[in-house]
C-alpha cells in the first residue's frame, strides 16, 4: 500500500500555542499514570496473579492477559488524547496466533503497547536496563518476558517460551526507526530465533501517517498532529521454506534476514 494514500487519508490538523496545550498535558498524563500503574501493579495484581494456584504456563498467562488489557486501557487513554489513533488490519491473524515470532518494524515509542494491546498472549525480549526499571521491572518478571542476555541462553528462554504457545514480539530493527528513513537495517536474530526454534513467522507492519514519538525525540514531546497508525498482519511465513535449503543455520539466517528486509521495504513503498 502507498503511504501517499494513507497520508492523504489523515484529516489531523496540527495543533499550536495554547491549542496544543490539552494535548500536552493529556499525553504526559498518559505517561505518568502508565509508569504509576505498572509499579503498582507490580506491586499488588500481577504477583497474586503470579502465584495464584496453577500450572506455571497458567499463571503467566493470567499476567499476560492482565498486561494485554493494562495496555488496552493506555492505548485507550492516548487515543482519548488524540496522541494515537490505531487501525488493525486483518487482526484475526494475531488472535489466532499461537507460538509464533512475530516480527514487526519499529516507528514509533508505543509500538510494543500497541501490539500487546492486541495480543493476550504475547512475550517479547526486554533490555536488561528494564529489569532494574522499579516501574517495569515486576511486569517483565511475571509476565515471562525474555531478558536480553547471552546467546545461549536468550535461545533456550525463547524455545520455552515458544513451545509454551506465547506469540514472540521481535523488532528486527533493535531501535526505533531514524526519522526519514523506512526501516533500519535487519539484525539476524529474529531469524536465528525462528529457524533454530523451527518456528514460523507472523510479519507485522506499522503504518504512520506523520512523525512523532520517534527516536530523534523525547518521550515527552507528545505529537502536535495525531499519529494514526495501521497495524497490518501479513501471512504467516513458513521456516521449513528456508530448512529444507541447503547451507548451515548461518546462511539460511541470513538469507531469510534479507528477505525480511526485502518484504518491508516493498511494502512500506
Amino acid at each position: 500500500m502507498d503511504n501517499s494514500l494513507l497520508a492523504s487519508d489523515s484529516t489531523s490538523p496540527k495543533l499550536t500555542g495554547l491549542a496544543y496545550l490539552p494535548r500536552w498535558l493529556g499525553g504526559v498524563s498518559c505517561y505518568i499514570t502508565f509508569g504509576l500503574g505498572g509499579l503498582l501493579s507490580s506491586l499488588t495484581i500481577l504477583p497474586l496473579l503470579r502465584f495464584w494456584p496453577g500450572t506455571p504456563e497458567q499463571r503467566i498467562s493470567r499476567v499476560q492477559k492482565a498486561v494485554h488489557f493494562m495496555f488496552r486501557g493506555f492505548v485507550q487513554m492516548l487515543t482519548f488524547t488524540g496522541v494515537i489513533n490505531v487501525t488493525p488490519i486483518n487482526i484475526e491473524r494475531l488472535s489466532l496466533a499461537k507460538g509464533k515470532v512475530v516480527v514487526v518494524n519499529h516507528p514509533t515509542l508505543v509500538d510494543v503497547v500497541v501490539l500487546i494491546s492486541l495480543m493476550p498472549n504475547a512475550g517479547c525480549i526486554v533490555k536488561q536496563g528494564l529489569w532494574r526499571n522499579p516501574f517495569m521491572r515486576g511486569v517483565v518478571a511475571c509476565a515471562g518476558y525474555i531478558p536480553n542476555r547471552s546467546a545461549e541462553l536468550l535461545l533456550t528462554d525463547c524455545r520455552r517460551v515458544l513451545n509454551s504457545g506465547t506469540n514472540l514480539i521481535i523488532f528486527p530493527e533493535g531501535t526505533r526507526t531514524v526519522l526519514g528513513t523506512k526501516i533500519n537495517p535487519f539484525a539476524r536474530g529474529a531469524a536465528n530465533i525462528a529457524l533454530r526454534t523451527k518456528t514460523d513467522i507472523l510479519p507485522v507492519i506499522l503504518r504512520t501517517d506523520s512523525p512523532g514519538l520517534t527516536k530523534q525525540q523525547a518521550w515527552y514531546q507528545i505529537p502536535r498532529r495525531t499519529i494514526g497508525m495501521r497495524v497490518e498482519v501479513g501471512e504467516s511465513l513458513l521456516h521449513i521454506r528456508y530448512d529444507e535449503q541447503e547451507g548451515g543455520d548461518a546462511k539460511m539466517a541470513r538469507q531469510l534476514t534479507r528477505d525480511l528486509e526485502d518484504y518491508y521495504n516493498k511494502e512500506l513503498n
